[in-house]
């Protein structure tokens, strides 16, 4: 069929969807884009809600993916505000939650994730707060700014992943108190292990935030209608005016699974697609945080990666392959985060149990040094803090399938371009 005479839907108001979209007008495609969102807002961008737009720094369309009028000027039809709620692939249609019926000749999924709830009493009570949209964030900042300036409860954080780190420093910058509730013995402990846990633990303790490890929240207690404490499981009852739920995302896959999608069974869930970001359905797509996909390597399985960058890049690539260009997505998941004066980026995958060594270059006290975590001597991942453009080095080394020298690796004065095989 003429591509101008083509039709490609795009369920997805955030930057999966957004680059897409850009992705098809820059590649030529000619015919229809149409890209439904379940938010009224245009599609936009989730890191600053729990850095710089939280504590105000940002101006609110500076999150914006596209400037508004972009859509207009590049022929993407926007629904806002209207839910897609069945796809019917024998017909090749989208019904959204208004009945509107839209068709397509090609799919893209870039539906997201949604934050998991916190399942105890009392999260019925006003102050009880989520961070995935933008309005969450200006919820929270409301409570973030305009706390009381005396004897203040602040705020208690179910969850010490990054938006729960990312909130305590920007709350705690914002001079409220924040205390916060980890089963685990560390911060991030499920992602980066117990050696660099540690280091978050030391860097937020020293601005003020407290932790409670090996505790989870069982009770939000109320007064009047409003958060007034919580319970831990270990007997303790914190004061609080606010409670954060970041203990992670879930991805939206009802919609898929409804339509008989095939979904990933392992590596956190989502939507099962290949290595071109194609789903069970040849026509049908997916990107971004709900994307399982197939690692190019036979029998290593799946992963799901619910960072930025994956975001960024999964969405153009799945643009491509609808267009039928050959494509394989292997990029090497990166994530960045800003925490006081901690600026980090992290290229690569190693949870606990993948790798047998961490080795530090740099200062760890002066908060300047990279982390590598290895196994058998190849290098998994790289972390560097407060230590710039060595991001490229850095994943060359993490798709390096030869060991390196782990005291090389350590020392500041060798190179890491030297590291690297020829």
């Amino acid at each position: 069929m003429d591509g101008a005479h083509r039709t490609f839907l795009i369920i997805g108001g955030g930057l999966a969807g957004a680059k897409a979209a850009q992705t098809l007008r820059e590649e030529g495609f000619s015919g229809r884009v149409i890209l439904i969102g379940d938010e009224h807002e245009h599609p936009y961008e989730r890191p600053p809600l729990s850095k710089d737009y939280l504590v105000g720094r940002a101006e609110r369309n500076s999150v914006y993916v596209h400037e508004p009028s972009w859509y207009a000027h590049h022929r993407v039809e926007l629904h806002l505000g209207q839910p897609a709620v069945a796809i019917d692939r024998q017909v090749r249609e989208v019904r959204l939650g208004d009945g509107t019926r839209l068709s397509y000749d090609a799919l893209l999924l870039a539906t997201g994730a949604e934050p998991r709830r916190l399942d105890v009493p009392g999260t019925e009570l006003a102050g009880v707060h989520h961070l995935r949209r933008l309005a969450h964030a200006d919820h929270l900042r409301g409570v973030l700014t305009g706390g009381p300036s005396g004897d203040d409860p602040g705020l208690v954080i179910a969850g010490a992943g990054w938006i729960g780190l990312e909130v305590a420093a920007a709350a705690s910058a914002l001079g409220v108190p924040v205390t916060v509730v980890e089963p685990e013995p560390t911060p991030l402990h499920g992602v980066l292990g117990p050696e660099l846990g540690r280091f978050f633990a030391d860097l937020h303790g020293d601005h003020g935030v407290r932790f409670v490890f090996g505790a989870r929240l069982t009770e939000i207690t109320g007064k009047d209608g409003m958060v007034a404490s919580v319970r831990t499981d270990d007997g303790r009852e914190l004061p609080a005016r606010a409670v954060l739920a970041a203990i992670g995302a879930a991805p939206r896959t009802a919609l898929a699974s409804a339509a008989g999608l095939a979904l990933a069974a392992e590596a956190g869930g989502g939507i099962a697609v290949d290595t071109s970001l194609r789903t069970s359905d040849p026509l049908i797509y997916a990107a971004g945080d709900v994307a399982s996909v197939a690692l190019p390597e036979p029998g290593t399985g799946r992963r799901r990666v619910e960072h930025w960058a994956n975001a960024l890049n999964s969405g153009p690539a799945a643009a491509r392959a609808m267009l039928g260009r050959d494509v394989t997505y292997d990029r090497v998941p990166f994530f960045f985060s800003d925490q006081y004066d901690v600026g980090l980026e992290y290229s690569g995958w190693a949870p606990p149990g993948a790798y047998d060594q961490v080795v530090f270059r740099g200062d760890v006290g002066k908060r300047a040094f990279i982390a590598f975590w290895l196994r058998e001597g190849r290098v998994l991942a790289g972390m560097n803090v407060n230590v710039w453009d060595v991001t490229d080095p850095i994943q060359r080394l993490v798709r390096s399938p030869e060991p390196v020298d782990p005291a090389a690796l350590g020392d500041p004065e060798t190179p890491l371009t030297s590291l690297l095989a020829e």
